[in-house]
Formats: structure tokens, C-alpha cells, sequence
């Protein structure tokens, strides 16, 4: 099976390994993985933000750069959404609403695809260490994928899984809210904190890179122990 990873801007500049594990994992289960260098930021950002016509460019490009492809994956559940928001942004237009729409029939969040396309459920991932797991807003709400990371990461060896008290609470991060809102966004953060810290986890899970940026960065701002991972690293992990 051929995938197109849509890898997106948080792990091109600030996780890469993310996007290795992610590589490292869907070759593992027997994909085979193809890379548009043509792809740029899906536009969230700008969008959200209120700036829709300036936003259509950058919308055109990555829809142009995944044209070809079988099967996208994504590992952030926000930006796979971005996708499928594309069809509404262009609602009306004869040239690319049909294109947009194209673009989110093939769309996919990394464990929504190994769940729901591949139809694994156990990754043969090893892991040491106790971990709750986030669930972010984009993916949950909007995109609808819930119980794909948790399937998955309760049948990875070794791994104990605590359910995260007010997990479907927002983390404060937002995109830009958190930078518009950092006031409030601290206290959401810190709600996240203490939900965490209440599982006696090591290590906090999402499938979201913004929401991980974030929350990591809380924890590492508080002195807390614990450990924020990608699940991306954990479904490859294997001690």
C-alpha cells in the first residue's frame, strides 16, 4: 500500500522525529511511504485567524501536492482535519471544491489509519513506563477519531495505561489562541497539569504536536517529571 505522509509544519521544525517514527512505523506495517517536497503549511493557522482569502493559496498548493496520492497520513488529528475542511472553504467553486473534496476522502490521522484502513490494532510495540493520553479537540470533535489511539496503545507491551481524568478538556493551546489568550490559556494548561500529575503517569500521550508543544512545555516550566511523547514514538517503540 502506497502512503503520502502529510507531515506538517510542528514536526518538520520542531519534532522531526516525530515524523521518523511515523516513517519508521507505516514501513513496518508494510506501506510504502512517499514524500511531496512540494508540501508547505496546510494554512490552519492564517485560517483560524480569520485571514480565509489569504489562506486559499497555500490551500491550492498542499491540494496540488497531494493530488497523486493513494492514501494520506497525517500524525496531528488537527491538520488532517484542515484537510477535510478544505471542502467547505471552497464550497461553490467548480475548479476546487471538487478537488477538496477528493483531498479529504483520502485523508488520515496516522492511528485512524492503521485502525480503520490497515485494520491493526496491535503494532507489536514494546514500551516501559505508565501513560495517560490526551485527547485533542481537532481530532476528537471535528475529525472523530477517539477510540483509535487508545485501541492501540493498550496493546503495547509493557505500556500501563491510566485513563486521563477531564480528558476531554482543551489543553489552552489553540493554534493562536494561545498566543491571543496566554492568560487563559496558562490556566487551562494548568488544569491539564494536575489532571496528569492525578494519573501518576511518566509519560503524557497525544497525537497532536501543538497540544504536546504545549502541555511539554508546561510540565518542563513547573519542574514536573513527566514526559510528553508523540504516540507516534510509542506504537515504534521496541525494547
Amino acid at each position: 500500500m502506497k502512503v503520502t505522509l502529510f507531515a506538517t509544519c510542528l514536526v518538520d521544525m520542531f519534532q522531526s522525529d516525530v515524523g521518523k517514527a511515523t516513517v519508521e512505523l507505516l514501513e513496518r506495517l508494510g506501506c510504502e511511504i512517499d514524500f511531496p517536497t512540494t508540501q508547505i503549511c496546510c494554512g490552519q493557522p492564517s485560517y483560524n485567524s480569520g485571514y480565509v482569502e489569504e489562506t486559499k493559496g497555500a490551500m491550492k498548493t498542499m491540494i496540488k501536492a497531494f493530488e497523486h496520492a493513494e492514501y494520506i497520513v497525517c500524525p496531528s488529528g488537527s491538520c488532517a482535519y484542515m484537510f477535510h475542511e478544505y471542502q467547505h472553504i471552497f464550497k461553490g467553486d467548480p475548479v476546487w471544491e471538487p478537488k477538496a473534496k477528493e483531498l479529504a476522502k483520502k485523508t488520515y490521522e496516522l492511528t485512524q489509519f492503521i485502525v480503520d484502513v490497515l485494520r491493526v490494532e496491535d503494532v507489536g510495540a514494546s514500551f516501559n513506563g505508565k501513560v495517560t493520553y490526551h485527547t485533542s479537540c481537532h481530532m476528537t470533535r471535528l475529525l472523530g477519531v477517539k477510540e483509535a489511539p487508545i485501541k492501540l496503545l493498550k496493546n503495547v507491551k509493557g505500556l500501563e495505561y491510566e485513563d486521563l481524568p477531564g480528558k476531554q478538556n482543551c489543553c489552552g493551546f489553540g493554534g493562536t489562541f494561545s498566543v491571543k489568550m496566554g492568560q487563559i490559556s496558562e490556566q487551562m494548561v494548568d488544569e491539564k497539569v494536575s489532571c496528569i500529575e492525578e494519573t501518576g503517569a511518566d509519560y503524557i500521550i497525544s497525537a497532536d504536536a501543538g497540544c504536546l508543544m504545549n502541555i511539554g512545555g508546561r510540565l518542563g516550566r513547573k519542574g514536573k517529571p513527566v514526559r510528553a511523547l508523540h504516540i507516534a514514538e510509542v506504537l515504534n517503540s521496541r525494547l
